[in-house]
């Protein structure tokens, strides 16, 4: 039996259950066996239940939050009635992160993803209330050890290196631009990797950098980031890098209205937001949904371990983007930038993570 939390009845955390919506990603409409029940085979396997919590923005934000969802959807394709997944959004200003996660523990799932560094505090309360209960978090950890969470980082900073370099490489002006969400240790390490990228190719390029504000908010506010990136075009920018979850949005929109170049992140943004992919460069292709695969299917295969996981380039966990789409764009560099990813995985090229280190 799980262990409920202190000063919380279970009447309490079913009336969460009944009032909080939690937007069914697939397998988990509640038609289906329960655990233990499914199929007919000899060696019939528990179901894994696994609930997802987006941060922000929720799905649709092209970006950080649709990763995680291409993970589901990739544990459901490789796992198919083995695993029963389920997604939420918090509201708009993501107050309710902790009871959402509250909410699947309860209900007994196997396993309870946050996406984002603003989860940190949450998974770490409920995660004591349910030590039973496996959990992981994106893009950070817990400062107190736990033995039922996991801890899904990535080095960002090196394929930051890379699009960096990929900028100084194509700017004209020797300005390029930098837009941040919430401004943060984890959004400063895609700053300083690609200041430090755009450097080592030119030591003279200038780099404008911007963030949007110091809460949650920042990631989903286009506006904002337009304002931003149209500040940085009229000093000269013409190739500007996000790492600002939907607020990006603004700044492809600036892009686009005065013909210059974008750098995209998280997703390969030229395929996720077709309208501005004639503008997009490329982009810092971080995979979240290879992190959210990866836990998953540590679950199903009985092989969970808590604690921090990285993933960097030689993980193939970040990387620059190259498609059909933006090849014309970036084809005449990938040699260069290839050259330049090889000796940072040799150790060549000491990528670092703050940007008072660049």
């Amino acid at each position: 039996m799980r262990r409920r939390p202190q000063g919380r009845t279970a009447g309490l955390a079913l009336l969460l259950a009944g009032a909080l919506v939690l937007a069914a990603c697939g397998g988990g409409g509640g038609d289906g066996p329960s655990q233990g029940e499914q199929g007919t085979g000899e060696a019939e396997q528990p179901r894994i239940r696994v609930g997802l919590v987006y941060d922000v923005g929720g799905r649709g934000d092209q970006s950080f939050n649709d990763m995680a969802y291409a993970g589901l959807e990739q544990a459901k394709e490789e796992f198919g009635d083995r695993v029963e997944v389920q997604d939420a959004e918090p509201d708009a200003g993501g107050q309710n992160r902790e009871d959402l996660l509250r909410t699947f523990a309860h209900q007994g799932y196997d396993l309870v993803i946050g996406v984002g560094l603003l989860f940190t505090d949450p998974i770490t309360t409920v995660a004591k209330e349910y030590p039973d209960v496996k959990f992981a978090i994106v893009d950070s950890c817990p400062e107190e050890p736990l033995d039922n969470v996991a801890c899904l980082t990535f080095k960002e900073a090196e394929g930051s290196f890379l699009v960096g370099a990929a900028a100084a490489l194509k700017t004209r002006t020797s300005k390029i631009g930098f837009v941040g969400g919430m401004k943060s240790a984890l959004i400063e390490r895609f700053e300083a990797g690609y200041r430090a990228g755009a450097k080592y190719v030119n030591p003279d390029v200038q780099v404008l950098v911007d963030y949007a504000g110091t809460t949650g908010e920042a990631f989903s506010n286009p506006t904002k980031g337009r304002e931003l990136a149209l500040a940085q075009i009229r000093q000269g920018a013409d190739v500007i890098y996000h790492a600002a979850g939907a607020t990006g949005k603004g700044v492809f929109e600036a892009v686009k209205q005065e013909g210059k170049l974008a750098i995209g992140v998280d997703a390969d943004q030229s395929l996720t937001a077709p309208d501005y992919a004639d503008v997009i460069l490329t982009s810092m292709v971080k995979r979240v949904d290879v992190a959210v695969l990866d836990v998953i299917r540590s679950v199903v295969e009985g092989d969970f371990q808590p604690g921090l996981r990285q993933y960097g380039l030689k993980e193939g966990g970040v990387g620059y983007a190259l498609n059909d789409k933006n090849r014309p764009m970036i084809e005449d560099i990938t040699a260069q930038l290839d050259e330049i990813k090889q000796k940072i995985l040799e150790g060549q090229i000491q990528v670092p993570e703050r940007p008072g280190d660049v």
